[in-house]
C-alpha cells in the first residue's frame, strides 16, 4: 500500500495539518447547522400555519353548589380527552405542517372572584363538554372572552407589575408527585370529611385578591403516545436496579451490531479452544434482585409502575400573579402559590419547583431589570398563546396527578366564598307529579280537609247510581259538617288561620330582609371577570 500522502500530511506543521482538514472534511459540520436550522425553521413555519386555521376558544366551568363528587371524576375527565390523540406520517409532519394539538386547563382569579377554564380548538368543543357532562351532568359550560387580551405582554409597563414562572419536576417525569390519595385521611367519618383537599389553600389565596389583583394558574395538556410513555418509566426502572441499558440501534447500526458481536464470540471461542479452558456462561438469577434493594429504591420502582399504569399527557405547568404597582403583593401572590405546589412534595420521589434559572421573572448579578423585563415578555407571551414550545421542555404527568392538580374544589373541605357556581342542581319534574288545565283556589284545599271522612261513606251506598247522580250534594251537606266538627275541635285555633293576612306580611317581610341581606353580603363583579 502506498503512504505517501498519509506521510507528506503528518509531516507538516500542525496549522498546517488543520488547515488541510477543514478545507476537505470541516465543511460536513457546518452543513449539518446549516441544515438543522433550515429544517427547524420550515417546521416552525408550516406547523404556525397548519394550526392557524384552528379558532381557539374559552369555555368557563360552572359545577352548581352541594353537588358530591370525588377526584376519580377529574381523573376520568381528563381520560376521555386522551381520545384526542393524533398520530402522523412524515409527509403530514414535516410537509403539511401537522401536530399535536393541546388543551389548557386554567383558574383566574380577578379581584377574588374564581372560575375554572378549559381552553381547546373550536373542534375539540363536543369532545370537551361530552368529557364535562359525563362526569359532572349537572355543569354548565359557557364560551367566554380571552381573559388575557387585555393586559399588557410589553413591560416595563406604567401601571401593572407581574411576576410569573414554570414549574418543573425535579427528578425524571416517570418519578410522581404525591396525588390525591395521599391526602385522605385514615381518621373516621363521612367520607367526604376525610379527604383533606389540597386545593383548599389556592381557593384561599385565590379569595383573598383585592380589586387590581389576578392571579392565572395554567396547565397545558397535551396527549401521547401510551408506548413511548411506558418505555420512559421502564427505563427509569432498569437504571435503578443497575441493569445494562438497551440502546435502541436501527438500519445499518444495527448490521454493524450484529457483525461485531458475532466477532466477539467467534475470538472468545477461538480462545477457549487454544487455552483448553471453555468457560460456560454463568445464568444470573435475578429473582432476588428486588429483595436487595433499599427501602427508598423499592418505593421508587412501585411509584413509577403506578405512574406508567395510567395514561399520560405531555405538560407544562404556568403560573403569573399580575397586579398594579401601588397594590402588588408579592409575599401573598407568589409565595402562596409556591406554598400551594409545596403540597405534593415527596424527597423519595418527586416534587415540583418554580424555574429560576430560565423562566422565573427575575435576574442576578447584572442588568437585572433588562433580562427581568424580557422574561416577562416571553412569559406572558408564551402564556397568552398557550405555547408549549416556549420556555421549558415539558413534563410528563398521568391523569391522576392532573386531577391532583386542577379540580373542582371539595365543599366539605374548602370554604372559598367567592369561587363562580352554577345557581344550582337542575333536574325534570317527578313523573308522580299532577298537572293539568284545572285552576286551583281555595275550595281545593277545602275539599282536601275532608278526605279522610268521605272514606268513611258507605261503600255499598257509592256504588248505586242514584247516589253517584247526587254525590255534588252529599259532599256539600259533609262538607259543612266536617268543617263544623273540626272547628268545635280546634276552638280558639280556628282563629289564627283565618286572617290570611298574616302569613302574606310575613312572607313579605322575610323575602324583603333576606334580599336586603344577600345585597349586603354580595357584590357586583369586576367587569372584566371571564364568565357570565
Amino acid at each position: 500500500m502506498d503512504f505517501t500522502l498519509l506521510n507528506h500530511f503528518f509531516s507538516l506543521s500542525a496549522d498546517e495539518q488543520l488547515y488541510i482538514f477543514l478545507i476537505n472534511f470541516g465543511w460536513i459540520p457546518i452543513a449539518w447547522v446549516i441544515l438543522w436550522g433550515a429544517k427547524e425553521v420550515w417546521v416552525y413555519y408550516i406547523n404556525d400555519k397548519w394550526g392557524s386555521q384552528f379558532k381557539k376558544i374559552v369555555l368557563a366551568i360552572d359545577v352548581p353548589r352541594g353537588v358530591e363528587q370525588s377526584l376519580r371524576s377529574v381523573e376520568n375527565l381528563f381520560t376521555y380527552l386522551g381520545g384526542a390523540h393524533s398520530s402522523f406520517n412524515l409527509l403530514e409532519t414535516y410537509w403539511e405542517g401537522r401536530y399535536q394539538l393541546s388543551f389548557s386547563f386554567e383558574i383566574v382569579s380577578i379581584g377574588g372572584y374564581t372560575q375554572f377554564l378549559i381552553r381547546t380548538p373550536s373542534h375539540f368543543r363536543d369532545l370537551v363538554e361530552s368529557a364535562v357532562y359525563s362526569q359532572f351532568p349537572d355543569a354548565e359550560i359557557t364560551e367566554v372572552d380571552d381573559y388575557t387580551k387585555d393586559m399588557p405582554t410589553r413591560f416595563p409597563n406604567d401601571t401593572w407589575e407581574m411576576w410569573g414562572s414554570e414549574f418543573i419536576q425535579v427528578k425524571n417525569s416517570a418519578y410522581p408527585i404525591l396525588t390525591y390519595k395521599n391526602f385522605e385521611s385514615p381518621i373516621g367519618g363521612k367520607p367526604e370529611t376525610q379527604f383533606k383537599d389540597p386545593m383548599a389553600s389556592l381557593m384561599t389565596l385565590f379569595s383573598s385578591l383585592r380589586e387590581g389583583e389576578q392571579a392565572w394558574y395554567q396547565i397545558l395538556v397535551k396527549p401521547i403516545d401510551v408506548k413511548d410513555w411506558t418505555e420512559i418509566g421502564e427505563e427509569e426502572i432498569s437504571k435503578i436496579l443497575k441493569e445494562k441499558a438497551v440502546v435502541k440501534v436501527g438500519g445499518i447500526s444495527k448490521i454493524f451490531k450484529e457483525i461485531k458481536d458475532l466477532f466477539d464470540e467467534f475470538t472468545r471461542q477461538a480462545f477457549s479452544f487454544m487455552t483448553g479452558s471453555f468457560e460456560e456462561k454463568e445464568a444470573q438469577d435475578d429473582s432476588l434482585k428486588m429483595m436487595n434493594l433499599k427501602p427508598r429504591e423499592k418505593k421508587q420502582i412501585e411509584a413509577i409502575q403506578e405512574k406508567t399504569s395510567k395514561l399520560g399527557f405531555e405538560c407544562k405547568i404556568r403560573y403569573i400573579y399580575i397586579a398594579k404597582k401601588e397594590i402588588m403583593n408579592k409575599p401573598k401572590g407568589v409565595g402562596g402559590f409556591v406554598g400551594y405546589i409545596k403540597q405534593f412534595f415527596d424527597v423519595d420521589i418527586n416534587n415540583l419547583k418554580p424555574d429560576m434559572d430560565k423562566t422565573a421573572t427575575t435576574a442576578n448579578y447584572f442588568n437585572i431589570e433588562k433580562r427581568a423585563n424580557a422574561k416577562k415578555r416571553k412569559l406572558m407571551q408564551g402564556y397568552k398563546d398557550r405555547d408549549s414550545t416556549l420556555g421549558r421542555k415539558t413534563g410528563i404527568f398521568n391523569v391522576e396527578e392532573l386531577a391532583t392538580l386542577w379540580h373542582f374544589p371539595v365543599e366539605a373541605v374548602v370554604k372559598a366564598p367567592l369561587i363562580q357556581k352554577a345557581p344550582g342542581r337542575k333536574s325534570e319534574p317527578p313523573m308522580t307529579l299532577p298537572y293539568g288545565e284545572t285552576k286551583v283556589d281555595l275550595s281545593t284545599f277545602e275539599d282536601n280537609e275532608n278526605i279522610f271522612t268521605e272514606i268513611d261513606l258507605d261503600r255499598s251506598d257509592k256504588k248505586t247510581q242514584d247516589e253517584k247522580n247526587k254525590g255534588g250534594e252529599l259532599r256539600s251537606e259533609k262538607k259543612s259538617s266536617g268543617l263544623e266538627k273540626q272547628k268545635e275541635k280546634r276552638g280558639e285555633k280556628e282563629d289564627i288561620f283565618q286572617d290570611e293576612n298574616i302569613f302574606e306580611k310575613e312572607v313579605l317581610e322575610n323575602t324583603k330582609h333576606s334580599e336586603a341581606k344577600k345585597t349586603v353580603q354580595e357584590g357586583s363583579p369586576p367587569g372584566n371577570l371571564p364568565f357570565v
